[in-house]
């Protein structure tokens, strides 16, 4: 089975770093035109790089600050003036903080649902009337294996996650006769700066080692051992394929059968 992402545009949203650059990358060496989002310039120009590049292939990249809804309105209407074709979305940004649901602020809830579930919301409205118009879409929103069961310690990032991949069910139901769907990748533990400050973090309050933490988290995983962020990547670029026409408004652990084993 060989995909073949030529002449599809794919905006990658949090693909400076981690999972997010590694979907944005091998969606280009799929043959797929990337535009990258995040916030730091410097990064998304190494970055656009980094990219497979072809004759078919015009890359470009979107300084945006995923924090201010306001700021991501205005690059996306002034990139839609000139972006005649989009067929893949991938929704992806950095979690919010650690810590309990019971102590979380009202602004750490606020910022998480700007963030992630209005920001999400803005691209979908932007982009699908051009899905419409190609009859191809694939919305892919890259969350956490807390949708199926919550994680201890992520209060914020359990309730918003949770938010998102019922908007998300709920778009599929709503898209689907368009050719578009819409699909949730549910990461594992996975090898990128978030994991590892996570792993710091809990390692200091259980007074434990790094070592030992991260080995904890190895125990509970069937496969055991850590993902790496091309894999993920891998599950990203089956759903932005025309192979995975027929999978809509699912939840798609890259787990390496934790969910499974809870």
């Amino acid at each position: 089975m060989e995909i073949n992402l030529t002449g599809k545009r794919a905006i990658v949203c949090g693909s400076t770093q981690g999972i997010g650059k590694a979907a944005a990358v091998q969606l280009s060496k799929a043959g797929a035109a990337v535009t990258l989002v995040a916030r730091n310039e410097e990064a998304l120009q190494r970055v656009c790089k980094e990219l497979d590049d072809s004759p078919e292939q015009q890359h470009a990249y979107l300084r945006a600050d995923f924090s201010d809804l306001a700021q991501v309105k205005d690059v996306v209407n002034s990139y839609l003036e000139n972006q005649p074709e989009v067929h893949i979305l991938v929704n992806n940004t950095g979690g919010p903080q650690a810590g309990k649901a019971i102590d979380a602020t009202d602004d750490a809830y606020l910022s998480a649902f700007t963030s992630h579930l209005l920001c999400n919301q803005f691209l979908a409205q932007s982009f699908v009337p051009l899905m419409k118009k190609e009859s191809y879409g694939r919305i892919i929103n890259i969350i956490s294996t807390s949708v199926k069961a919550p994680i201890p310690g992520l209060g914020v990032s359990n309730t918003i996650r949770g938010a998102v991949a019922n908007w998300a069910k709920t778009l599929a139901g709503e898209l689907g006769g368009y050719g578009i769907t819409v699909n949730n990748v549910l990461p594992g533990f996975t090898k990128t700066a978030r994991l590892f400050s996570l792993i710091k973090t809990n390692a200091v309050k259980a007074n434990i080692t790094e070592e030992e933490q991260t080995q904890r988290m190895i125990n509970s995983i069937p496969a055991g051992r850590l993902a790496e962020a091309d894999e993920v990547a891998a599950a990203v670029v089956f759903l932005a394929s025309p192979w995975a026409s027929y999978i809509n408004g699912i939840n798609l652990p890259v787990d390496g059968g934790r969910t499974n084993s809870l």
